[in-house]
């Protein structure tokens, strides 16, 4: 067990009771599916940016990033580009659009039931397959989670590994299944704002510590020359080619196609909201991805043994244990259990909503009630978080990679289908059908041949989206155009 004093485990319980005490108010409040799933579309646009960024940026940012920063040097710098490049023009390309075209269409509460309303559809299959593309990848995702939530314990208590997982799974859905959106998003405003208080002050002790940039300078040199080189790859120990480069700024183009994300979309109560949340989220970006950075790089100054392998995603752990004192060090650390809360509990509740609105009332139980849905959708969570569970039995699961694998799923098989959907009239069906499908096999099929090397080492998110988009348009070009106007489509969708 690391040193650990009282005042630590103090700060760990307290806030946990915060967050618990949160859950059971938001309980009160959900009176349907609708408040479960969305807050009754309710946010202010403060609390939705922060619920948004504190969503996306999650474990993988107080652990993995650090760590691929440690390991990278600089050239982790592409990643963070690519992501803070992203989130803006995912507020300013999807965000009113969005949240606009789901209410028009019969107050659509999830993405496969905004593609119904859309482009009419009576089958139900397009809905099913987005159903299940969202719950398989959120398996992954949510994993991703656990293994972290079980790397922090194993860090701080030196229990096992399978207890540490344990313990994360049932604290992260404990509180999802009892408050639902709202408890989700109020959690994330402190979630978002323990992440930010955690990197910006580790990193600036960090820097201190080692003599301010000059320091930094001076400690990477002395590892490797190239650890400051953005165009050197210090891991493989050669040049970055464009392969290398552009997999890295690719991660950006992941943000329009994640359902937790988008969710937060629908969710605020004006577009009118959408501007000044678009500005602080953006800036909590820049500022969350440039310290995550410094604390990879300030780890080789900082902690007092060289990590390797996937116990550098422990950089930011140790570097907070040795920079900070126990009470301030608990919050740092409680840090990493809000981003992995305000991921995780996302996604669980986005993949509850898709399994009981667009299977279970759309296959099963058309008339099922409001009462009954909400009841399914927390069983599901409990279903889905169950098996992110068994994914993550593995201690040898490294964050990034299982966050990579999700990230690339939803932007590849939703990002170019809700982008061209809120643009592009023309748009139909098929084209829809085609892009999520194509979409999602692209990055099934390009992961899986990735160890042959060659132009299979480029990140799957950008074969991924590109071929999504060409069958979207080859798709809608060679089938007949939607016949009915906007609102013949959404009555059609929703009729019995």
């Amino acid at each position: 067990m690391s040193d650990l004093s009282t005042p630590i485990l103090y700060t760990f319980a307290a806030y946990m009771v915060v967050v618990l005490l949160i859950s059971f108010i938001a309980w009160q409040r959900n009176k349907n599916l609708k408040d479960y799933l969305l807050a009754g579309r309710g946010l202010g646009s403060f609390v939705t940016a922060l619920s948004a960024e504190a969503s996306d940026m999650s474990q993988w940012l107080l652990l993995a990033l650090p760590g691929l920063a440690y390991a990278a040097g600089l050239g982790a710098m592409w990643m963070a580009i690519g992501l803070a490049v992203g989130t803006y023009i995912n507020w300013l390309v999807v965000a009113r659009r969005l949240r606009e075209r789901t209410e028009y269409y019969n107050d659509a509460l999830t993405l496969p039931d905004y593609f119904a309303g859309r482009f009419g559809e009576r089958t139900h299959i397009l809905r099913g397959i987005d159903a299940i593309v969202i719950l398989v990848f959120f398996v992954f995702y949510a994993s991703s989670g656990f293994v972290a939530g079980a790397k922090l314990f194993t860090s701080l208590f030196g229990v096992s590994y399978f207890w540490a997982l344990v313990a994360g799974a049932a604290v992260v859905m404990s509180y999802t299944f009892i408050g639902g959106f709202l408890a989700v998003a109020w959690n994330d405003v402190l979630q978002g704002a323990m992440m930010f208080f955690a990197l910006v002050v580790v990193a600036l002790l960090g820097l201190a510590y080692v003599g301010w940039f000059d320091g930094l300078a001076n400690t990477l040199n002395a590892i490797n020359t190239d650890m400051l080189n953005p165009f050197y790859d210090v891991v493989n120990n050669q040049s970055y080619g464009w392969i290398a480069i552009i997999s890295l700024l690719a991660w950006g183009l992941g943000y329009f196609g994640q359902p937790h994300i988008l969710a937060r979309f629908m969710a605020i109560d004006s577009p009118k909201g959408i501007p000044s949340a678009r500005r602080f989220a953006t800036s909590w970006v820049v500022i969350v991805l440039a310290a995550a950075i410094i604390v990879g790089l300030i780890g080789w100054g900082v902690v007092d043994h060289q990590l390797a392998g996937n116990a550098r995603e422990k950089v930011f752990i140790f570097a907070a244990l040795q920079l900070l004192p126990s009470v301030l060090g608990g919050i740092a650390l409680a840090g990493i259990l809000a981003a992995i809360m305000s991921t995780v509990s996302a996604q669980l509740l986005v993949a509850a909503s898709a399994f009981s609105e667009d299977i279970y009332r759309a296959f099963f139980r058309r008339n099922a009630g409001q009462r009954e849905l909400l009841w399914v959708a927390r069983l599901a969570l409990l279903g889905i978080g169950v098996l992110g569970f068994i994914v993550g039995l593995n201690p040898n699961s490294g964050i990034l990679s299982l966050v990579a694998y999700a990230w690339a799923g939803f932007g590849a098989a939703f990002g170019p289908v809700i982008v061209l959907s809120l643009y592009w009239k023309r748009m139909n069906w098929a084209g829809a059908f085609a892009g999520i499908i194509v979409g999602g096999a692209t990055i099934i099929i390009w992961h899986n041949l990735a160890h042959y090397g060659g132009i299979f080492k480029l990140y799957e998110m950008v074969p991924g989206v590109v071929f999504s988009t060409i069958a979207i348009i080859v798709a809608s070009l060679i089938t007949p155009p939607p016949r009915q106007d906007d609102k013949a489509q959404r009555s059609a969708a929703h009729s019995p």
